[in-house]
């Protein structure tokens, strides 16, 4: 791409969009981030859907979107418009369309805007493998032109707004043809419609790039901005992780997402989906929305200093090139091929070494495929070396590693350690005088220590360059926290002068502070947010070996948190990933419930990938790389999938869950609990 998808990954700055009218509301240009959900009600039931629209509308929420899936729901959208005017509710009303046009050239006389898929509006999906030649491409492009043109005109006509949503899962089986199912796909299957609608001068438009993997959605995004800057566009963009799930899982996976576009200045308007109460959508978007604003007002920080060039691929996903390092018992390998580690801080003093065995024992017992694989504690006093020791001891065989993070004011008195575990310290503040830096490697060489080195985002000197390639145990690199309000932009920084200097040692990502990011959030669910931010946007740009979350309230918590940011980010699978379509009035059963039922029966199942769907809509193209699918067919009825191929046909709901766990044991992919 020759355009730039940000003014800047150091610095936030809001992407300039132009202003787009959805009824009285405006988003784009210098509006804030408007925050949307989606009714999950039966839209033919007009009394149920007004109500739901109202109460999301009085929780915050500023765009409402109704499926319509069919003509007589799109009719239905005209009652229940009157019922939530008549309750003096002006919330801008959004028709969900899918395959019919007919549905979307009713509903565009009882809304503000529509929204389109792309890939099954006007066009086909039979998962066909075809070459079309250039002109068989051009003539699908003509008949697309011919279809979609009505609606169009007629949104031109009555002053309503468009929404062009590609889903990862749903690409046309042209697309696919020629893209492929990635990101240049999504895009070029958004820019296909966009120009049809500029040949007709309509430019009320805002595009979404959805998927359920954040890193497939954040390259789809940065990549169709680019190719609009291409072409001299500016639409608006909807921001969302689609099929996110429930719960911390799902909250995680959303803020990896979009926070992520956020803090490169992108996005207009999101939704979180949730697969919950839609009212439970709107205080998570709303905590990123507001972040958002807050970014992007900030003045121009330190990092600015430096516009080290990163010489990255923002569009496709490449892990940083690191040495890799083993050591320990059990033995880890971080860096190189390996999957980021997780590094847990303990919640007691060193003074305490028996609670911290304890805590230790506890969650290797009991979470193995999500151990403590680098143990993190305090150390305020020389005095303290003796309790080292005992830990040091009676940690070998339990955790690969131990780390020592160094808080004393005088360093000058050194440990002195026996026994086999591997032991790196930490110092506090970060190094910017080569002189500092060969007197720790010393420090570290003298008393057998492994170095972890703190660095600024800044170019390394040929002396530092030299020190780090020299020193006895090769370092873990981190980034030195002392004045970079944006943790984000100065591991970017960091890791662009470690490959300007071609530096190829583990980066260990930190989320030590809270409120970072957001200083006056100072709640769970806000840090949670944080770091998902933090870890998930530079994991998703293929930085970090070692992660440590370190702003909660235990050690359990932090530990948790650090391996469920990895799983949101693909970085590593340690349990079962479950992709779960949020539920709207085309769903065939009670998704929530039915979600946890499943979990229930195998949320054990480490590495598999389940689809829950409540439709066909949401069926075998919005499930994308599951393993296996649960989709509702008719009211009752549930059809499952291994991968996209449909397997079982109009299972009783009461036998489905039963019968996906005989699926799974057929493919050969079931575990007893």
């Amino acid at each position: 791409m020759s355009s730039p998808y940000c003014d800047s990954r150091i610095q936030p700055q809001r992407r300039s969009a132009r202003e787009v009218d959805i009824g009285a509301l405006v988003i784009g240009g210098k509006q804030p981030v408007r925050v949307q959900s989606m009714t999950t009600t039966n839209t033919l039931d007009v009394e149920a859907t007004a109500s739901q629209t109202i109460e999301l509308a009085e929780a915050g929420c500023e765009i409402v979107r109704i499926t319509a899936p069919n003509a007589r729901s799109a009719e239905a959208l005209g009652l229940i418009a009157k019922q939530v005017r008549h309750a003096k509710v002006d919330v801008p009303l959004v028709a969900d369309i899918h395959f019919m046009p007919s549905a979307a050239m009713e509903a565009v006389k009882h809304v503000e805007k529509v929204r389109v898929n792309p890939g099954n509006y006007a066009d086909h999906k039979k998962f066909q493998v075809r070459e079309y030649t250039d002109l068989q491409y051009e003539e699908e492009l003509e008949r697309l032109h011919t279809e979609f043109s009505p609606l169009v005109l007629r949104c031109k006509e009555l002053g309503r707004s468009m929404r062009i949503g590609t889903n990862h899962g749903s690409l046309s089986d042209r697309i696919m043809n020629r893209f492929g199912d990635t990101p240049r796909g999504m895009a070029e299957s958004a820019l296909e419609f966009i120009r049809i609608a500029e040949t007709h001068n309509y430019h009320q438009i805002v595009l979404s790039m959805k998927a359920s993997n954040p890193k497939v959605m954040i390259e789809a995004y940065r990549l169709v901005v680019s190719m609009m800057k291409d072409e001299d566009m500016d639409y608006p963009l909807h921001l969302g992780v689609t099929e996110a799930g429930d719960g911390e899982d799902a909250r995680i996976k959303s803020a990896i997402g979009i926070g992520s576009l956020l803090l490169d200045g992108l996005g207009d308007t999101i939704r979180v989906s949730l697969t919950e109460d839609p009212v439970a959508e709107i205080p998570v978007a709303q905590d990123l929305a507001r972040r958002a604003e807050t970014w992007w007002k900030q003045p121009l920080s330190q990092e600015k200093v430096w516009d080290g060039k990163e010489d990255i691929d923002p569009y496709t996903f490449q892990r940083r090139q690191t040495r890799a390092i083993q050591l320990g018992k059990p033995p880890l390998s971080f860096g190189g091929n390996a999957p980021p580690s997780v590094i847990a801080r303990s919640s007691h003093s060193i003074q305490d070494p028996a609670s911290i065995i304890r805590e230790v024992a506890q969650v290797q017992t009991n979470s193995k495929d999500a151990p403590v694989e680098g143990m993190l504690v305090d150390l305020h006093s020389s005095s303290e070396f003796q309790h080292l020791q005992t830990l040091a001891d009676a940690l070998w065989g339990a955790v690969p590693f131990l780390i020592i993070e160094d808080h004393r004011e005088s360093d000058d008195h050194l440990p002195s350690f026996t026994g086999m575990l591997p032991v790196f310290w930490l110092p506090q503040k970060e190094f910017t005088e080569d002189a500092q830096l060969a007197r720790f490697l010393a420090f570290c060489d003298q008393a057998s220590l492994h170095p972890i080195v703190p660095l600024p985002p800044a170019p390394l000197t040929e002396g530092t360059t030299s020190l780090l390639e020299c020193s006895a145990k090769p370092p873990v690199l981190t980034l030195g926290m002392a004045s970079h309000h944006n943790p984000v932009a100065g591991y970017r920084l960091l890791a662009a002068a470690l490959k300007s200097a071609k530096i190829e040692l583990p980066l260990w990502i930190r989320n030590r502070e809270k409120g970072r990011l957001f200083p006056q959030d100072k709640l769970f669910s806000g840090r949670l947010l944080d770091s998902s931010i933090l870890s998930g946007s530079l994991l998703c740009d293929g930085l970090g070996d070692l992660i440590s979350v370190e702003n909660l309230d235990s050690m359990d918590l932090n530990r948790g948190l650090a391996y469920n940011i990895l799983q949101g980010a693909r970085a590593r699978i340690t349990k079962t990933e479950f992709v779960a379509c949020p539920s709207c009035g085309r769903t065939l059963f009670d998704l929530q419930s039915t979600t946890q039922k499943v979990k229930q029966a195998t949320g054990h199942l480490k590495g598999v990938t389940i689809a829950i769907m409540g439709c066909i809509v949401n069926g075998p193209g919005e499930m994308a790389d599951a393993d296996f699918g649960y989709v509702g067919s008719g009211p009752g009825k549930i059809n499952l999938y291994v991968g996209k191929e449909r397997v079982k046909s109009s299972i009783p709901e009461d036998e489905a869950v039963d019968r996906l766990v005989d699926l799974i044991q057929e493919e050969g992919k079931w575990i007893d609990p």
